[in-house]
């Protein structure tokens, strides 16, 4: 995904930070990183406050294979489908990732 595309859907906030990490991006706003670019997709940070919510819109944790094979969760969601199409949908779900980075230590 190209920094434009990734500046445009978290316009909501303002200025991001776009840095390469693990073979994607990682995407900062005010020194917090909220959101990974993997594969060519955005994750969103989440919480315990805030996994609910991602889950609930049929959002995907975000995992990889750990030892044995056995799955490591991330704190990171896909996107709803339906912020792709609505900028005031979008933004509602990067200030959700914002707000769980602030709350992350």
């Amino acid at each position: 995904m190209d920094r434009d595309t990734i500046e445009e859907m978290f316009q909501a906030l303002g200025p991001v930070t776009i840095k390469r990490m693990f073979g994607g991006k990682g995407i900062y706003h005010q020194g917090r990183i909220l959101a990974l670019e993997v594969f060519g997709e955005i994750l969103l940070k989440a919480d315990d406050e805030s996994a609910p919510d991602f889950a609930a819109a049929g959002c995907r944790q975000w995992f990889y294979e750990g030892k044995q094979g056995k799955p490591v969760k991330m704190p990171y969601w896909s996107i709803p489908d339906e912020a792709f199409d609505d900028p005031d949908e979008m933004g509602i779900w990067v200030r959700r990732a914002y707000e769980a980075a602030l709350r992350a230590r």
